[in-house]
Protein backbone atom coordinates (compact mmCIF):
# COMPACT_ATOMS: atom_id res chain seq x y z
CA UNK A 1 0.00 0.00 0.00
CA UNK A 2 3.01 2.48 0.66
CA UNK A 3 3.63 2.03 -3.08
CA UNK A 4 -0.13 2.61 -4.01
CA UNK A 5 0.10 5.91 -1.68
CA UNK A 6 3.56 7.26 -3.16
CA UNK A 7 1.13 7.39 -6.89
CA UNK A 8 -1.21 9.24 -5.25
CA UNK A 9 1.21 12.14 -4.06
CA UNK A 10 2.73 12.06 -7.85
CA UNK A 11 -0.92 12.71 -8.56
CA UNK A 12 -1.85 14.97 -5.66
CA UNK A 13 1.39 17.83 -6.44
CA UNK A 14 0.71 17.62 -9.96
CA UNK A 15 -3.30 18.99 -9.75
CA UNK A 16 -1.39 21.04 -7.08
CA UNK A 17 0.97 22.69 -9.52
CA UNK A 18 -1.78 23.31 -11.78
CA UNK A 19 -4.18 25.01 -9.25
CA UNK A 20 -0.96 27.23 -8.26
CA UNK A 21 -0.64 28.15 -11.40
CA UNK A 22 -4.02 29.29 -12.12
CA UNK A 23 -4.40 30.71 -8.30
CA UNK A 24 -1.31 33.01 -9.26
CA UNK A 25 -2.00 33.73 -12.32
CA UNK A 26 -5.17 35.83 -10.99
CA UNK A 27 -3.64 36.82 -8.05
CA UNK A 28 -0.52 38.89 -9.79
CA UNK A 29 -1.19 41.96 -12.84
CA UNK A 30 -0.04 40.62 -15.99
CA UNK A 31 3.71 41.96 -16.08
CA UNK A 32 4.03 40.63 -12.76
CA UNK A 33 2.88 37.10 -13.68
CA UNK A 34 5.35 37.11 -17.14
CA UNK A 35 8.33 37.95 -14.53
CA UNK A 36 7.39 35.10 -11.97
CA UNK A 37 6.80 32.33 -14.91
CA UNK A 38 10.15 33.14 -16.11
CA UNK A 39 11.39 33.09 -12.35
CA UNK A 40 10.34 29.52 -11.99
CA UNK A 41 11.56 28.58 -15.44
CA UNK A 42 14.76 29.89 -14.98
CA UNK A 43 15.06 28.57 -11.53
CA UNK A 44 13.99 24.95 -13.26
CA UNK A 45 16.54 25.01 -15.48
CA UNK A 46 19.10 25.65 -13.22
CA UNK A 47 18.47 22.96 -11.36
CA UNK A 48 18.04 20.19 -14.26
CA UNK A 49 21.72 21.98 -15.29
CA UNK A 50 23.28 22.14 -11.63
CA UNK A 51 21.85 19.06 -10.28
CA UNK A 52 19.88 16.85 -12.49
CA UNK A 53 23.49 14.74 -13.16
CA UNK A 54 23.52 13.74 -9.61
CA UNK A 55 19.95 12.80 -8.94
CA UNK A 56 20.38 10.29 -12.68
CA UNK A 57 23.25 9.14 -10.71
CA UNK A 58 21.85 8.27 -7.53
CA UNK A 59 18.59 6.79 -9.11
CA UNK A 60 21.47 3.37 -10.35
CA UNK A 61 23.69 3.40 -7.86
CA UNK A 62 22.06 4.29 -4.23
CA UNK A 63 22.09 2.66 -2.18
CA UNK A 64 24.16 -0.11 -3.33
CA UNK A 65 24.11 -4.08 -2.56
CA UNK A 66 25.38 -3.60 1.18
CA UNK A 67 25.67 -1.12 4.01
CA UNK A 68 29.05 0.22 2.95
CA UNK A 69 28.22 1.13 -0.78
CA UNK A 70 25.24 3.11 0.79
CA UNK A 71 27.26 5.14 3.17
CA UNK A 72 30.19 5.47 0.20
CA UNK A 73 27.14 7.04 -2.27
CA UNK A 74 25.69 8.63 0.71
CA UNK A 75 29.13 10.62 1.36
CA UNK A 76 29.57 11.23 -2.29
CA UNK A 77 26.33 12.57 -3.50
CA UNK A 78 26.63 15.12 -0.36
CA UNK A 79 29.51 16.64 -1.24
CA UNK A 80 28.72 16.41 -5.26
CA UNK A 81 25.89 18.14 -4.54
CA UNK A 82 27.75 20.87 -2.54
CA UNK A 83 30.10 21.37 -5.79
CA UNK A 84 27.00 21.75 -8.03
CA UNK A 85 25.54 24.13 -5.26
CA UNK A 86 28.52 26.57 -5.40
CA UNK A 87 28.75 26.62 -9.38
CA UNK A 88 24.45 27.40 -9.37
CA UNK A 89 25.86 30.53 -6.79
CA UNK A 90 28.73 31.54 -9.36
CA UNK A 91 25.75 31.45 -12.25
CA UNK A 92 24.47 34.59 -10.47
CA UNK A 93 27.29 36.42 -11.85
CA UNK A 94 26.27 35.39 -15.51
CA UNK A 95 22.54 36.71 -14.88
CA UNK A 96 24.02 40.10 -13.52
CA UNK A 97 25.76 40.39 -17.09
CA UNK A 98 22.43 40.15 -18.67
CA UNK A 99 20.60 43.27 -16.37
CA UNK A 100 18.95 40.60 -14.33
CA UNK A 101 18.71 42.57 -10.89
CA UNK A 102 21.36 41.15 -8.14
CA UNK A 103 18.13 40.55 -5.81
CA UNK A 104 16.39 37.98 -8.38
CA UNK A 105 19.14 36.33 -9.55
CA UNK A 106 20.31 35.35 -5.82
CA UNK A 107 16.89 34.25 -5.21
CA UNK A 108 17.09 32.60 -8.14
CA UNK A 109 19.69 30.72 -7.20
CA UNK A 110 18.72 30.02 -3.97
CA UNK A 111 15.40 28.37 -5.00
CA UNK A 112 17.33 26.36 -7.63
CA UNK A 113 19.37 24.90 -4.53
CA UNK A 114 16.87 24.61 -2.40
CA UNK A 115 14.39 22.40 -5.26
CA UNK A 116 17.72 20.38 -6.15
CA UNK A 117 18.47 19.71 -2.61
CA UNK A 118 14.16 18.46 -2.26
CA UNK A 119 14.13 16.27 -5.48
CA UNK A 120 17.43 14.86 -4.80
CA UNK A 121 16.61 14.20 -1.12
CA UNK A 122 13.27 12.44 -2.32
CA UNK A 123 14.97 10.66 -4.76
CA UNK A 124 17.31 8.82 -1.69
CA UNK A 125 14.11 7.78 -0.13
CA UNK A 126 12.54 6.78 -3.42
CA UNK A 127 15.65 4.23 -3.94
CA UNK A 128 16.00 3.33 -0.50
CA UNK A 129 12.29 1.97 -0.91
CA UNK A 130 11.11 3.81 2.16
CA UNK A 131 7.70 4.55 0.29
CA UNK A 132 5.77 5.60 3.45
CA UNK A 133 7.84 8.59 4.50
CA UNK A 134 8.61 9.79 0.71
CA UNK A 135 4.72 10.01 -0.05
CA UNK A 136 3.75 11.97 3.12
CA UNK A 137 6.95 14.40 2.44
CA UNK A 138 6.05 14.59 -1.58
CA UNK A 139 2.45 15.63 -0.15
CA UNK A 140 3.87 18.32 2.40
CA UNK A 141 6.47 19.66 -0.12
CA UNK A 142 3.83 20.54 -2.56
CA UNK A 143 1.16 21.62 0.20
CA UNK A 144 3.37 23.73 1.69
CA UNK A 145 5.32 25.36 -1.09
CA UNK A 146 1.87 26.03 -2.56
CA UNK A 147 0.88 27.31 0.60
CA UNK A 148 3.75 30.06 0.92
CA UNK A 149 3.83 31.13 -2.90
CA UNK A 150 -0.20 32.28 -2.74
CA UNK A 151 0.23 33.64 1.14
CA UNK A 152 3.40 35.95 -0.86
CA UNK A 153 1.27 36.11 -3.92
CA UNK A 154 -1.62 37.18 -2.01
CA UNK A 155 0.06 39.72 0.85
CA UNK A 156 1.97 41.99 -1.67
CA UNK A 157 0.66 41.44 -4.98
CA UNK A 158 3.83 41.67 -6.78
CA UNK A 159 7.01 39.62 -8.09
CA UNK A 160 8.96 40.75 -4.68
CA UNK A 161 6.63 39.11 -2.53
CA UNK A 162 5.86 36.14 -4.40
CA UNK A 163 9.20 35.36 -4.93
CA UNK A 164 9.62 35.46 -1.26
CA UNK A 165 6.62 33.18 -0.94
CA UNK A 166 8.45 30.68 -2.67
CA UNK A 167 11.79 30.60 -1.31
CA UNK A 168 9.83 30.89 2.58
CA UNK A 169 8.11 27.49 1.08
CA UNK A 170 11.44 25.84 -0.39
CA UNK A 171 12.95 26.39 2.87
CA UNK A 172 10.77 25.31 5.52
CA UNK A 173 10.48 22.29 3.47
CA UNK A 174 14.19 21.83 3.43
CA UNK A 175 14.47 22.22 7.27
CA UNK A 176 11.53 19.72 7.90
CA UNK A 177 12.80 16.69 5.53
CA UNK A 178 16.44 16.82 7.10
CA UNK A 179 14.79 16.55 10.57
CA UNK A 180 12.56 13.90 9.73
CA UNK A 181 14.85 11.65 7.90
CA UNK A 182 17.59 12.53 10.28
CA UNK A 183 18.22 9.06 11.03
CA UNK A 184 16.83 7.28 8.08
CA UNK A 185 19.28 9.76 6.04
CA UNK A 186 22.47 10.24 8.17
CA UNK A 187 25.14 12.40 7.54
CA UNK A 188 28.13 10.38 5.49
CA UNK A 189 31.78 11.79 5.17
CA UNK A 190 32.48 9.00 2.68
CA UNK A 191 34.84 9.27 -0.25
CA UNK A 192 35.43 7.06 -3.18
CA UNK A 193 37.45 8.78 -6.47
CA UNK A 194 36.62 5.92 -8.55
CA UNK A 195 33.13 6.03 -7.87
CA UNK A 196 32.99 9.90 -7.86
CA UNK A 197 34.12 9.73 -11.33
CA UNK A 198 31.47 7.23 -12.80
CA UNK A 199 28.95 9.14 -10.98
CA UNK A 200 29.80 12.24 -12.77
CA UNK A 201 30.33 10.12 -16.21
CA UNK A 202 26.90 8.12 -16.13
CA UNK A 203 24.97 11.10 -14.56
CA UNK A 204 26.58 13.44 -17.53
CA UNK A 205 25.48 10.77 -20.35
CA UNK A 206 21.62 10.81 -18.43
CA UNK A 207 21.54 14.64 -17.99
CA UNK A 208 22.43 14.80 -21.53
CA UNK A 209 19.44 12.39 -22.72
CA UNK A 210 17.16 14.36 -20.71
CA UNK A 211 18.15 17.28 -22.01
CA UNK A 212 17.79 15.40 -26.19
CA UNK A 213 14.39 14.06 -24.58
CA UNK A 214 13.21 18.07 -24.35
CA UNK A 215 14.44 18.91 -27.34
CA UNK A 216 12.40 17.17 -29.48
CA UNK A 217 8.90 19.36 -28.19
CA UNK A 218 10.78 22.39 -28.68
CA UNK A 219 11.51 21.16 -32.49
CA UNK A 220 7.95 20.33 -32.83
CA UNK A 221 6.72 23.69 -31.90
CA UNK A 222 9.39 25.56 -34.02
CA UNK A 223 8.26 23.33 -37.03
CA UNK A 224 4.24 24.36 -36.28
CA UNK A 225 4.90 27.86 -35.81
CA UNK A 226 7.38 28.32 -39.12
CA UNK A 227 4.99 26.09 -41.35
CA UNK A 228 1.55 27.09 -40.40
CA UNK A 229 2.59 30.67 -38.57
CA UNK A 230 1.44 31.57 -35.39
CA UNK A 231 -2.40 31.56 -35.58
CA UNK A 232 -2.55 28.51 -37.09
CA UNK A 233 0.03 26.84 -34.91
CA UNK A 234 -1.64 27.79 -31.86
CA UNK A 235 -4.21 24.73 -32.08
CA UNK A 236 -1.07 21.85 -32.14
CA UNK A 237 1.05 23.95 -29.70
CA UNK A 238 -1.16 24.07 -27.38
CA UNK A 239 -2.35 20.50 -27.67
CA UNK A 240 1.64 19.09 -27.23
CA UNK A 241 1.61 21.30 -23.75
CA UNK A 242 -1.32 19.65 -22.60
CA UNK A 243 -1.57 15.78 -24.14
CA UNK A 244 2.40 15.51 -22.92
CA UNK A 245 1.75 15.97 -19.33
CA UNK A 246 -0.73 12.98 -18.44
CA UNK A 247 1.88 10.44 -20.19
CA UNK A 248 4.52 11.93 -18.01
CA UNK A 249 2.78 11.69 -15.24
CA UNK A 250 1.89 7.89 -15.32
CA UNK A 251 5.21 7.11 -16.71
CA UNK A 252 6.79 8.81 -13.97
CA UNK A 253 5.35 7.63 -11.10
CA UNK A 254 5.17 4.45 -11.77
CA UNK A 255 8.78 4.15 -12.60
CA UNK A 256 9.23 5.84 -9.00
CA UNK A 257 7.91 2.99 -7.20
CA UNK A 258 9.32 0.24 -9.44
CA UNK A 259 12.69 0.93 -10.73
CA UNK A 260 14.08 1.46 -7.23
CA UNK A 261 13.13 -1.99 -6.12
CA UNK A 262 14.55 -3.40 -9.47
CA UNK A 263 17.43 -1.72 -9.93
CA UNK A 264 18.34 -3.23 -6.60
CA UNK A 265 17.95 -6.76 -7.19
CA UNK A 266 19.87 -6.27 -10.56
CA UNK A 267 22.89 -5.12 -8.61
CA UNK A 268 22.18 -8.07 -6.25
CA UNK A 269 21.48 -11.35 -8.30
CA UNK A 270 22.39 -10.10 -11.89
CA UNK A 271 20.68 -12.13 -14.36
CA UNK A 272 18.87 -14.55 -12.62
CA UNK A 273 15.10 -16.12 -13.78
CA UNK A 274 13.72 -13.78 -10.99
CA UNK A 275 15.30 -10.12 -12.62
CA UNK A 276 13.91 -11.49 -15.70
CA UNK A 277 10.24 -11.62 -14.21
CA UNK A 278 10.29 -8.71 -12.62
CA UNK A 279 11.63 -6.81 -15.90
CA UNK A 280 8.48 -8.30 -17.73
CA UNK A 281 6.29 -7.23 -14.93
CA UNK A 282 7.63 -3.68 -15.39
CA UNK A 283 7.19 -3.42 -18.82
CA UNK A 284 3.52 -4.49 -18.36
CA UNK A 285 2.98 -2.11 -15.84
CA UNK A 286 4.35 1.23 -17.79
CA UNK A 287 2.99 -0.45 -21.19
CA UNK A 288 -0.38 -1.29 -19.95
CA UNK A 289 -0.99 2.00 -17.93
CA UNK A 290 0.10 4.03 -21.18
CA UNK A 291 -2.52 2.33 -23.17
CA UNK A 292 -5.07 2.09 -20.48
CA UNK A 293 -4.38 6.22 -20.13
CA UNK A 294 -4.79 6.63 -23.62
CA UNK A 295 -7.82 4.98 -24.18
CA UNK A 296 -9.24 7.40 -21.63
CA UNK A 297 -7.98 10.10 -23.41
CA UNK A 298 -9.35 9.47 -26.54
CA UNK A 299 -12.50 8.41 -25.51
CA UNK A 300 -12.88 11.89 -23.93
CA UNK A 301 -11.06 14.10 -26.11
CA UNK A 302 -13.56 15.69 -28.09
CA UNK A 303 -15.88 16.26 -24.93
CA UNK A 304 -12.79 18.02 -22.99
CA UNK A 305 -11.99 20.36 -26.22
CA UNK A 306 -15.13 21.32 -26.43
CA UNK A 307 -15.00 22.49 -22.37
CA UNK A 308 -11.60 23.92 -21.86
CA UNK A 309 -9.90 24.78 -25.78
CA UNK A 310 -10.62 28.23 -26.66
CA UNK A 311 -13.96 28.47 -29.92
CA UNK A 312 -11.18 29.91 -32.35
CA UNK A 313 -8.41 26.40 -31.44
CA UNK A 314 -10.89 23.71 -31.47
CA UNK A 315 -10.62 22.49 -34.82
CA UNK A 316 -6.71 22.40 -35.12
CA UNK A 317 -6.52 21.11 -31.71
CA UNK A 318 -8.94 18.18 -32.74
CA UNK A 319 -7.01 18.09 -35.91
CA UNK A 320 -3.89 17.23 -34.55
CA UNK A 321 -4.64 15.75 -30.74
CA UNK A 322 -4.90 12.22 -31.68
CA UNK A 323 -1.52 12.11 -33.60
CA UNK A 324 0.24 14.55 -30.65
CA UNK A 325 -1.14 11.45 -28.14
CA UNK A 326 0.13 9.07 -29.79
CA UNK A 327 4.16 11.22 -29.99
CA UNK A 328 3.34 11.75 -26.34
CA UNK A 329 2.83 7.59 -25.41
CA UNK A 330 5.33 6.44 -27.69
CA UNK A 331 8.31 8.98 -26.83
CA UNK A 332 7.51 8.15 -22.89
CA UNK A 333 8.15 4.92 -23.82
CA UNK A 334 11.02 5.17 -25.29
CA UNK A 335 12.65 7.73 -22.69
CA UNK A 336 11.73 4.81 -19.85
CA UNK A 337 10.68 1.74 -20.63
CA UNK A 338 13.18 1.12 -23.63
CA UNK A 339 16.48 2.61 -22.26
CA UNK A 340 16.13 0.15 -19.15
CA UNK A 341 18.41 -2.30 -20.45
CA UNK A 342 20.96 0.44 -21.22
CA UNK A 343 20.59 2.10 -17.37
CA UNK A 344 21.04 -1.56 -16.04
CA UNK A 345 24.45 -2.51 -17.64
CA UNK A 346 25.10 1.15 -18.04
CA UNK A 347 25.98 1.26 -21.90
CA UNK A 348 26.22 4.77 -21.84
CA UNK A 349 26.47 5.10 -25.97
CA UNK A 350 23.05 3.72 -26.27
CA UNK A 351 21.40 6.17 -23.50
CA UNK A 352 22.21 9.30 -25.29
CA UNK A 353 22.14 7.39 -28.46
CA UNK A 354 18.10 6.66 -28.04
CA UNK A 355 17.33 9.70 -26.93
CA UNK A 356 19.31 11.56 -29.65
CA UNK A 357 17.71 9.35 -32.38
CA UNK A 358 14.30 9.85 -31.01
CA UNK A 359 14.86 13.30 -31.14
CA UNK A 360 15.96 13.90 -34.78
CA UNK A 361 13.27 11.19 -36.14
CA UNK A 362 10.18 12.78 -34.31
CA UNK A 363 11.53 16.04 -35.73
CA UNK A 364 12.42 14.94 -39.35
CA UNK A 365 9.30 13.11 -39.61
CA UNK A 366 7.38 15.98 -39.35
CA UNK A 367 9.32 17.91 -41.43
CA UNK A 368 9.08 15.42 -44.19
CA UNK A 369 5.77 15.38 -43.95
CA UNK A 370 5.61 19.73 -43.97
CA UNK A 371 7.29 19.05 -47.42
CA UNK A 372 5.11 16.83 -48.92
CA UNK A 373 1.99 18.02 -47.40
CA UNK A 374 2.57 22.24 -47.07
CA UNK A 375 -0.02 23.65 -44.71
CA UNK A 376 -1.48 20.49 -43.19
CA UNK A 377 -1.22 20.41 -39.12
CA UNK A 378 -2.82 16.82 -39.50
CA UNK A 379 0.16 15.85 -41.31
CA UNK A 380 3.04 17.02 -39.46
CA UNK A 381 1.75 15.42 -36.52
CA UNK A 382 1.00 12.15 -38.10
CA UNK A 383 4.86 12.30 -39.67
CA UNK A 384 5.85 13.20 -35.79
CA UNK A 385 4.33 9.92 -34.71
CA UNK A 386 5.68 8.10 -37.17
CA UNK A 387 9.63 9.40 -36.17
CA UNK A 388 8.48 8.47 -32.83
CA UNK A 389 7.39 5.07 -33.75
CA UNK A 390 10.81 4.34 -35.62
CA UNK A 391 13.01 5.48 -32.59
CA UNK A 392 10.48 2.84 -30.42
CA UNK A 393 11.24 0.58 -33.02
CA UNK A 394 14.82 0.85 -32.20
CA UNK A 395 14.10 0.89 -28.38
CA UNK A 396 12.34 -1.80 -28.54
CA UNK A 397 15.37 -4.10 -30.96
CA UNK A 398 17.76 -2.82 -27.49
CA UNK A 399 14.97 -4.52 -25.23
CA UNK A 400 16.94 -8.04 -26.56
CA UNK A 401 19.92 -7.16 -24.48
CA UNK A 402 18.13 -8.21 -21.65
CA UNK A 403 16.25 -10.94 -20.81
CA UNK A 404 12.87 -10.91 -19.89
CA UNK A 405 9.87 -12.76 -19.42
CA UNK A 406 6.52 -10.57 -20.92
CA UNK A 407 3.10 -11.33 -19.22
CA UNK A 408 1.23 -9.93 -22.23
CA UNK A 409 -2.02 -10.68 -21.29
CA UNK A 410 -2.57 -7.17 -19.65
CA UNK A 411 -0.77 -5.49 -22.44
CA UNK A 412 -2.93 -6.82 -24.87
CA UNK A 413 -6.45 -5.88 -23.11
CA UNK A 414 -5.22 -2.30 -22.55
CA UNK A 415 -3.70 -1.95 -26.69
CA UNK A 416 -7.51 -3.68 -27.43
CA UNK A 417 -9.25 -1.35 -25.11
CA UNK A 418 -7.25 1.76 -27.05
CA UNK A 419 -7.90 0.44 -30.16
CA UNK A 420 -11.92 0.03 -29.78
CA UNK A 421 -11.97 3.07 -28.04
CA UNK A 422 -9.95 5.06 -30.71
CA UNK A 423 -12.26 3.38 -33.60
CA UNK A 424 -15.14 4.02 -31.56
CA UNK A 425 -14.34 7.99 -31.47
CA UNK A 426 -14.05 7.60 -35.20
CA UNK A 427 -16.91 6.00 -36.33
CA UNK A 428 -19.60 7.80 -34.26
CA UNK A 429 -17.63 11.25 -34.83
CA UNK A 430 -20.57 13.58 -35.68
CA UNK A 431 -22.57 12.46 -32.79
CA UNK A 432 -20.64 13.94 -29.42
CA UNK A 433 -22.75 11.96 -26.46
CA UNK A 434 -22.66 8.64 -28.82
CA UNK A 435 -18.86 8.53 -29.57
CA UNK A 436 -18.06 8.98 -25.97
CA UNK A 437 -20.10 6.85 -24.29
CA UNK A 438 -18.97 3.56 -26.49
CA UNK A 439 -15.37 5.01 -26.29
CA UNK A 440 -15.34 5.04 -22.66
CA UNK A 441 -17.39 2.18 -22.57
CA UNK A 442 -15.06 0.40 -24.35
CA UNK A 443 -11.97 1.37 -22.30
CA UNK A 444 -14.06 0.59 -19.51
CA UNK A 445 -14.73 -2.94 -20.52
CA UNK A 446 -11.32 -3.52 -21.57
CA UNK A 447 -9.19 -1.92 -19.38
CA UNK A 448 -10.72 -2.86 -16.20
CA UNK A 449 -8.97 -6.76 -16.24
CA UNK A 450 -5.60 -5.39 -16.78
CA UNK A 451 -5.67 -2.30 -14.36
CA UNK A 452 -6.93 -4.42 -11.40
CA UNK A 453 -4.14 -6.51 -12.34
CA UNK A 454 -1.45 -4.30 -12.68
CA UNK A 455 -2.35 -2.19 -9.38
CA UNK A 456 -1.96 -5.57 -7.58
CA UNK A 457 1.50 -5.80 -8.87
CA UNK A 458 2.22 -2.64 -7.61
CA UNK A 459 0.96 -2.95 -4.45
CA UNK A 460 3.16 -6.21 -3.83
Amino acid sequence: MAKIAALGAYVYQALLALGLLIAVSNLLPAPDYVAYSLFVSIAQFADIACFQWIRAACSRFYPGPDGESEERERGLIVTQFIGSAVLCVLGVVAATLFDVPLWLALAGAATAILQGSGELHLTMLRFRQQFSLFSWLQGARASILAAATLAGAAIGGDLTHTVAGVLAGNLIYFISACVLSRHILPWSRAWDGTAARRNLVYGGVSAGASVAGVLAPLGLKSIFVSVLGPATAAGPLLALDLLQRPFGMIITSLQAVRYPELVARFDQEGDSGAIRMELGRYYALLTGFALIGAAGMIALLDGATRAVVPLALQHSFLETAPAIMLVALLRALTHTLLSTPAHLQRRLPAIVGLAVLDCILTCAGALLAAAVFPGSGAAIAAGAAGGAAMAAGFGAFMLRRQPFVMPWQPVLLSGAALALSWLSASWFAGDLLLSTSVALACALALGAAPLFTLVRWIAR
